[in-house]
């Protein structure tokens, strides 16, 4: 918990009001009150590095009884002192180590491949591509390093597919002649397990394999990004969505790696174009998801993917691409910024809503976001696709509701200027267009009658002042807007959810207030008005 200097004394009474408990994290060298002096406990490496191994390993679903002895590797790996980080790292390379062990193989085995792999294999690997001359045996190699973990069928087909994509065609040998693909994994210290999967027998040597083609041999790189798309796009059974993702995360991870990220996020574009199927719009997806996971260039993506939304003209499949990126991925840690850029393509979305929809879900769920969007589209130009949108994120349930706070969205100045500003607008647009306009509004007035009639109690009148206070504000329009309002509450009391009783005294009560702001009427409403709002 992160707390200001004058908030530990007030922090410290709850906490002991309550029994719980408070941890203060401190700076470095941070000064502390000398009451407190005797709390200060310094955090430092732990003392024995041998017990944070064995909990990562525990954590990692190793059984206790696989490291209970002492191990040759572990013992040289920590007889050096080693950041958490590091001892971490290995742990999870014994996990995997272990995962894909071959029979027979136990725990020393395991520590003795998770060395080797850190390490780092690029001289090994080097050296067993200059010895695999052949074409066919570098397009298993790469496809096995980028599929690794594949079904065998899918790896089989994926390395045809990259001769095919670089122009190369498979050699003229009768096809009992060939090597079958065992022999070819073989060759390239591969194998395909019993549950017909593909790896290589040595850890991380996939990733070696991807770093040596990718950084010493430039010309293949774009032949890998259409590679990729052909590859998603088969229709194996064995393609599960894991593997797309893995192909698509591998391929990017040496893009992000080597510092190409607007080449990724080109290649993404290009990937949902016209005509783009279902699979390679997934793929775009994962594209951009492993672009802002990266930490070094997540906030770039973040910002192109904002002059995408906002000012790019999108085509084919990619707005939709974009709409499922803000709304599964951007969402979840940048609400604000998808909100944003989520506006942006409801603005411009022609023939679908699905970027509208998105914006309704991420709103939905979070007064804070619904609250922004209010002010932002106030503040903004409010053209006639901002109105659509005002009305579909104006639904007067949450804005009424008290659930969580005891102070309803309606009862905040803020709020409350924006709901007027907006709903001026769409009134004004109704009322001074009506022939061929894009916003109709009836059936959302309706339901913020229905609403300030049948569901929102004590916080109805607060809808129907807002309603009025808009119209008020509509100029020249001001009297067709008030003359829309009472006709739209007139058919609501015929489509009133209740028995319309209700909805009868909320017209009643609208038309004294349309009165009052024309001086047309007394201040304080009829008894009939006020009947069932006490």
């Amino acid at each position: 918990m992160a707390c200001g200097p004058g908030r530990p004394p007030a922090l410290r009474q709850t906490v002991r009001e309550r029994r719980a408990h408070l941890v203060v994290v401190m700076p470095h060298e941070g000064a502390l009150d000398p009451d407190l002096q005797h709390f200060r406990v310094e955090i430092g490496p732990p003392a024995f590095p041998m017990e944070v191994l064995r909990r990562h390993l525990r954590a990692h679903g190793v059984p206790y009884e696989q490291f209970l002895r002492n191990d040759v590797t572990v013992d040289e790996f920590l007889s050096e002192h080693k950041p958490m980080r590091e001892i971490a790292d290995f742990a999870d390379r014994i996990r995997r180590a272990r995962e894909t062990a071959g029979p027979g193989e136990g725990f020393p085995e395991w520590c003795a491949a998770a060395k080797r792999a850190r390490a780092g294999r690029r001289a090994e690997v080097a050296d067993r591509v200059a010895a695999l001359p052949a074409a066919s045996q570098r397009a298993l190699l790469i496809a096995v390093s980028m599929l690794h973990g594949a079904h065998a069928d899918v790896v089989h087909r994926a390395a045809a597919l990259l001769l095919s994509t670089v122009g190369h065609s498979e050699e003229e040998i009768p096809l009992l002649q060939r090597k079958d693909l065992a022999q070819r994994l073989t060759e390239i210290s591969a194998r395909s397990g019993p549950d017909g999967r593909v790896r290589f027998t040595e850890l991380d040597y996939d990733s070696a394999v991807r770093a040596h083609f990718w950084d010493h041999m430039p010309d293949l790189r774009p032949h890998l990004g259409a590679w990729a798309a052909r590859v998603v796009e088969s229709s194996d059974p064995h393609l599960v969505p894991d593997v797309r993702d893995g192909l698509v995360a591998r391929l990017a991870g040496e893009y992000l790696r080597t510092g190409r990220a607007d080449t990724l996020a080109a290649l993404a574009e290009r990937w949902s174009a016209q005509g783009a199927g279902r699979a390679r719009s997934e793929a775009a997806v994962q594209a951009l998801t492993c672009g802002l996971a990266d930490p070094t260039h997540g906030r770039d993506f973040r910002e192109r993917i904002y002059q995408w939304c906002a000012y790019r003209r999108l085509t084919g499949e990619f707005a939709q691409v974009l709409v499922q990126v803000c709304a599964d991925v951007l969402a979840l840690d940048h609400p604000d910024h998808a909100l944003i850029r989520l506006h942006h393509l409801a603005r411009r979305e022609r023939g679908t809503a699905h970027a509208l929809q998105a914006l309704c879900d991420l709103v939905a769920g979070s007064r804070r976001l619904r609250r922004r969007l209010l002010d932002r589209l106030a503040r903004g130009g409010l053209a006639p696709f901002d109105l659509v949108i005002f009305l579909r994120v104006s639904d007067p349930a949450p804005l009424t509701d008290r659930s969580v706070t005891t102070r309803a969205l309606v009862d905040e100045e803020g709020v409350r200027r924006s709901l007027i500003t907006c709903w001026r607008a769409v009134l004004t647009h109704a009322v001074s267009r009506p022939e061929g306009r894009r916003v109709a509004p009836r059936a959302e007035i309706q339901s913020w009658l229905h609403w300030a009639a049948e569901g929102a109690g004590d916080r109805g009148e607060a809808l129907l002042d807002l309603l009025v206070a808009a119209a008020d504000r509509c100029g020249e329009d001001r009297g067709a807007a008030f003359a829309a309002l009472y006709a739209s509450a007139r058919q609501a009391e015929f489509t009133s959810p209740g028995a319309g009783v209700h909805s009868t005294e909320t017209t009643d009560l609208l038309l004294h207030k349309i009165g009052v702001a024309q001086n047309l009427g007394p201040a304080a409403p009829s008894a009939s008005a006020r009947r069932g709002r006490s």
